[in-house]
């Protein structure tokens, strides 16, 4: 028992020893996250010469392997001999935590050798932090923050979803926008993305409130006993409420009109248009950031009078007659419908005497 002890303290001071010497190789290893790693040696790099020669896996925590013993505690980590003078190390589910330098120590009976790999874990984009919704009101700046992890360090893109989908590149985490208008409303795309694998993506929402603004107010023609509307429109966010006016008084849905308000538009109707309905109506718009108004005007339409396609169309004259035989109208005079082109004539005629 003494002697076993004594033994595996020479071979572990040697191992001691022999990491302290400088590495004879030295090679970098990208892995990605949560793969599987295989740490071998080609050529006589962590080859033992013979079934004497003492080997041994460390990294900078400590020995993880002794020969077949086994000193770490991780159940990730595995030994795997391809042959019976070859060691590999088999990490699974490989995490940052397993990144750094790791040594191939081969004590044999003529020379110690070592080889050292040196891991880099890569880790894919991961969006840890994206700032809330937003609302603000028109002309205040805005601070959009996105922050994300990942191995190499992810490259922040941000992106304004609209028909163009303007980008901003190099803003890295913070977006800022200065003196924002209602155009720039809407959702904000931020990518995190590195050569890993896909890029993760997530949107903010910015809402812009502004003062409403008529952008329709049409005025319209209405016939007696019949039914009409005045339409009027608003641009506005918050959504803006509705009201009209006849007069300085205010119209409500009663009495023959009816008020409907949805989306930005409200129409007036009259159920049955009498003559006290036609003139001057006014629309007003308002929301907790300003009110605007328009004027719309219901005109009289009047039917055109549809002439009587069996009557001559012409002028009538009236002329006495004297003497028997002769047919008198009222007041003794005789009427005659006369064509006007015929009149044109005549009078054309005896002007120019013909």
């Amino acid at each position: 028992m003494v002697l076993s002890f004594l033994f595996i303290t020479f071979f572990f001071l040697a191992l001691f020893e022999v990491c302290h010497l400088p590495a004879v190789d030295r090679i970098k290893l990208d892995v990605a996250m949560a793969q599987i790693l295989m740490l071998s040696f080609s050529s006589d790099r962590c080859y033992v010469e013979d079934k004497s020669s003492k080997v041994a896996w460390l990294n900078r925590s400590g020995i993880i392997f002794a020969g077949h013993d086994k000193w770490s505690l991780d159940p990730r980590v595995e030994l795997e001999k391809r042959t019976a003078l070859e060691y590999s190390l088999r990490i699974q589910k490989v995490d940052v935590y397993d990144e750094g330098s790791y040594t191939c120590s081969v004590q044999t009976q003529h020379q110690p050798k070592t080889s050292q790999v040196y891991l880099i874990v890569q880790v894919p984009p991961k969006i840890s932090n994206i700032s809330s919704d937003v609302t603000v009101n028109e002309g205040s700046n805005v601070t959009l923050v996105c922050m994300a992890n990942g191995r190499p360090e992810p490259v922040i893109t941000w992106r304004h979803l609209t028909p163009t989908g303007r980008e901003f590149e190099g803003e890295e985490e913070y977006l800022e926008i200065l003196g924002i208008t209602r155009e720039q409303s809407g959702k904000y795309e931020c990518k995190a993305a590195n050569e890993v694998s896909s890029a993760d993506v997530k949107q903010v929402k910015v809402t812009v409130n502004y003062p409403p603004t008529i952008t329709e107010s049409k005025s319209n023609e209405a016939t007696t006993g019949r039914q009409a509307s005045l339409k009027c429109e608003a641009s506005a966010v918050p959504a803006p409420d509705f009201e009209w006016y006849r007069d300085d008084t205010r119209i409500n849905s009663a009495n023959g009109l009816e008020i409907k308000s949805i989306e930005g538009q409200s129409l007036l109707m009259v159920t049955n248009v009498t003559e006290e309905h036609y003139g001057n109506y006014t629309c007003v718009a308002a929301n907790k950031l300003g009110v605007t108004n328009a004027s719309l005007i219901l005109f009289k339409r009047v039917l055109p009078t549809i002439p009587n396609p069996n009557q001559e169309i012409g002028t009538t004259v009236h002329f006495k007659q004297k003497g028997p035989g002769s047919v008198r109208g009222i007041n003794g005079s005789i009427s005659l419908a006369v064509p006007l082109w015929l009149l044109a004539a005549s009078l054309f005629c005896l002007l120019s005497k013909c």
